[in-house]
């Protein structure tokens, strides 16, 4: 027999030892919460419901904030209504005298002062005088106008020692009278009557009197057929119109009435007879169908269009017709062509470069009969382009040719 030595923890207990032995320590009562954890941990879902719990339990937590803050939040416009309540319900205001209010402080540091500011969104006052603008290249009249919130005619109306009466007289350099308003602007002459100048203009003659920018006092006025205004005084007369005085080639140049041609210059044809009759529609006079310059305007005494190009592009005949002027204006239109279509309508071409059709000769819709210039009254290559009937007058070519 083996003589196996044991540790003594671990050693037998003697056989027949009546002794009973130790009783092992209760062990703990495990709930049904941890039972069902244990059970998914022996599943291997363990980590998966604590994540998922975890997660739950963060969202819980969050959404509980929110409700606490936003009862928080209920409660103070509560309170701060119920404190405007109570403002509105005072019947007295405090009013302060001169002597409760403290003197300004003089060198004190805490004191903040107000810097002037040279910009403001306050709209500006409206003027009542008369400005100068300086014309820049590619400015117009119309441009000009629009920039000032004025109306084309005031511009004109009110530089007429300049322009004419033309829009196309306007030049880079040149100093123009911006009114205030709108209106025309006169010079005063001797022997002058506040009632008839008034009238001329179409407006009251109290409108001229009591306008600020006139300087006019009512007080001293006087008599309004011999008022005490000195001659030479420049007076703007607002909402005042006039008709235009710039020259205008004439309606009406046909070719069996060629005498209102020769007012237009020498290229007047003489009379013709017979020659080609237009069909009444109309086609672009040249290559480039768009508007470059000063559209349609008869209260500037435009009653054409001026279409863009480059010097020396081809000008064609809008319809077919006879040639019943064909040389220089000294009007302003430079190089012209006037062609009679025979039906009581005639088209008109200025500022041409070049002639490429002789006086009576007949042309067809859509012939050349001369080159894109700058001649007569014109700042750059352009042509400008009238058509006209003898019953109609001067209409928008726009409205006639077709659709670009």
């Amino acid at each position: 027999m083996n003589n196996e030595h044991f540790p003594e923890d671990l050693s037998l207990p003697a056989r027949g030892n009546q002794e009973s032995p130790e009783k092992s320590p209760p062990q703990p009562r495990i709930s049904l919460f941890g039972r069902w954890l244990e059970a998914l941990a022996h599943l291997g879902l363990g980590e998966t419901t604590l994540r998922i719990g975890t997660n739950v339990l963060a969202m819980t937590l969050i959404l509980a904030v929110v409700w606490l803050m936003r009862n928080f939040y209920h409660q103070g416009i509560a309170i701060g209504a119920s404190g405007a309540l109570a403002a509105s319900q005072l019947t007295a205001t405090p009013t302060l005298s001169t002597a409760d209010v403290p003197p300004p402080a003089t060198g004190s540091m805490d004191s903040i002062s107000r810097l002037a500011s040279l910009h403001t969104i306050i709209p500006s006052r409206p003027r009542v005088d008369v400005n100068t603008y300086a014309v820049q290249t590619g400015d117009s009249v119309f441009g000009i106008a629009e920039k000032f919130g004025l109306k084309p005619s005031t511009i004109l109306f009110g530089n007429y020692a300049t322009l004419k009466d033309t829009p196309h007289s306007l030049r880079p350099g040149q100093e123009l009278n911006i009114l205030p308003v709108d209106g025309t602007y006169y010079e005063w002459q001797a022997g002058d009557g506040l009632n008839a100048v008034a009238q001329f203009f179409g407006v009251d003659a109290e409108a001229i009197v009591n306008f600020p920018g006139n300087h006019l006092d009512p007080d001293t006025i006087g008599d309004y057929t011999h008022p005490n205004i000195q001659a030479g005084t420049w007076l703007i007369v607002p909402g005042g119109k006039r008709e235009l005085i710039s020259w205008q080639a004439p309606i009406g140049v046909t070719r069996d009435q060629p005498a209102l041609a020769r007012v237009m210059g020498a290229g007047s044809c003489g009379a013709i007879s017979g020659g080609a009759v237009g069909f009444g529609t109309y086609v672009w006079p040249t290559t480039q169908h768009r508007v470059g310059g000063y559209n349609y305007s008869p209260e500037t005494g435009h009653r054409g269009i001026d279409l863009a190009g480059s010097l020396d592009s081809g000008i064609f005949a809008t319809d077919s017709g006879v040639i019943v002027y064909a040389g220089w204006n000294d009007y302003g239109y430079g190089n012209l062509i006037m062609i009679d279509h025979g039906n009581g309508w005639q088209s008109l071409y200025a500022h041409l470069d070049q002639f490429n059709i002789a006086c009576g000769q007949s042309v067809g819709q859509g012939e050349l009969i001369g080159l894109m210039g700058s001649t007569g009254n014109s700042s750059g290559p352009h042509l400008h382009f009238e058509l006209m009937n003898t019953v109609y007058g001067k209409v928008n070519p726009l409205e006639w040719l077709p659709a670009p």
